[in-house]
């Protein structure tokens, strides 16, 4: 059987922002749920024949009312396209201030969602984000000794989340220990009940490898709204084959073979980026790479090029941010924005793999 049994969604997700939100359907799609995401609170129906569904908004440094207002809208639109849980996604850094956005995001959707509590949990063992003792660790470091700690919007200087999330929200914040975790979800689910006994709305929890994160993650099922990092989402797809919402499939990651021209669009300058950039230079050493001040100039840039299927690749930058001069003139095009889409066609071929690649001019 290949399709779900509902032909609704069963996950509802909301990440904080465009990058996170890959990841997290990445993840999905990996544990055998077949995923869509959209980019902004979508305007029309919901895709059919999917499992989960991502919305990517933009909110972990924007003012925290619309950071609430733009969560709470995507929510509007999850709960009427029929999806049984939900997943608030932010970064496996807990990236935010004294003031959020984690934290009001959460107890906003709690409350939409007459959730009484909930979890934070944006442990990633396999990127080296651990939560041990409540402290969040990168690598062997705590968060707070590491690169965040200078951040220069969400300066991470305290590794401790119950104290980081507490500054954040009005509910109590409780942790579930490692100890507890490591006996498996029905010691985890206990340990929620206590806390929720003892008043508290929010539990830390410890993670240190992915088993843990299993565990977690099936504690999590009968949980209307989960919050954590992408990680946790591993254990949620096997909550879904055990209630016989979701179908076995070997195809969740199956997508349609695409003609012609491939563009790649890197909103990124992140060290990261500039790795997987370098990584499909030297598999593909023939993709042409253009650099762009920004996503409309570049795809501005494609659709002149070629129209909608052009190909573009942008060049890795420094991720410091570099104050530049205003200019009295606009800025001349570089080389390739100069050549005419005739020039291109002459001397570019689609290659085996459906990148363009080089002809001589002979």
């Amino acid at each position: 059987m290949g399709d779900s049994v509902d032909m609704k969604p069963l996950l509802g997700c909301i990440a904080d922002d465009f990058t996170g939100g890959t990841d997290l359907a990445g993840m999905l799609v990996k544990a055998g749920m077949r995923t869509v995401q959209m980019i902004g609170v979508p305007q029309g129906p919901i895709p059919g024949g999917i499992d989960a569904v991502v919305i990517a908004l933009k909110i972990r440094t924007c003012p925290v009312d619309q950071a609430v207002a733009e969560s709470l809208a995507a929510l509007d639109w999850l709960r009427r396209a029929g999806c049984r849980q939900y997943y608030f996604k932010y970064c496996s850094t807990f990236d935010s201030t004294p003031r959020g956005n984690i934290g009001p995001v959460a107890e906003a959707l709690m409350q939409a969602l007459g959730a009484s509590f909930t979890i934070a949990c944006p442990a990633f063992p396999a990127n080296g984000r651990t939560v041990y003792k409540g402290h969040l660790f990168v690598g062997d470091a705590l968060l707070s000794d590491s690169g965040m700690r200078h951040h220069p919007l969400t300066p991470m200087t305290d590794a401790s989340l119950v104290r980081v999330l507490q500054r954040q929200v009005k509910g109590k914040v409780g942790l579930v220990e490692a100890s507890a975790v490591a006996q498996g979800p029905q010691a985890i689910r206990a340990r929620f009940d206590a806390l929720l006994g003892e008043g508290f709305h929010f539990a830390v929890v410890d993670a240190l490898s992915d088993d843990d994160l299993m565990a977690i993650g099936a504690a999590c099922a009968d949980m209307p709204l989960v919050p954590a990092g992408s990680g946790v989402a591993l254990g949620l797809p096997r909550n879904f084959h055990r209630a016989g919402l979701l179908a076995e499939t070997e195809v969740a990651a199956a997508l349609p073979a695409a003609g012609g021209l491939r563009a790649v669009v890197s909103g990124s300058c992140s060290i990261a980026t500039q790795g997987q950039v370098a990584a499909m230079r030297e598999s593909i050493p023939r993709s042409a790479s253009i650099p762009s001040s920004s996503k409309a100039a570049a795809m501005s840039w494609a659709k002149r090029l070629h129209g909608r299927r052009a190909a573009l690749a942008p060049n890795p930058c420094s991720s410091t941010p570099r104050t530049r001069p205003s200019r009295s003139r606009p800025r001349r095009p570089g080389w390739a924005q100069r050549k005419p889409a005739s020039w291109w066609k002459r001397h570019w071929r689609p290659s085996p793999a459906g990148w363009w690649r080089w002809v001589s001019a002979s």
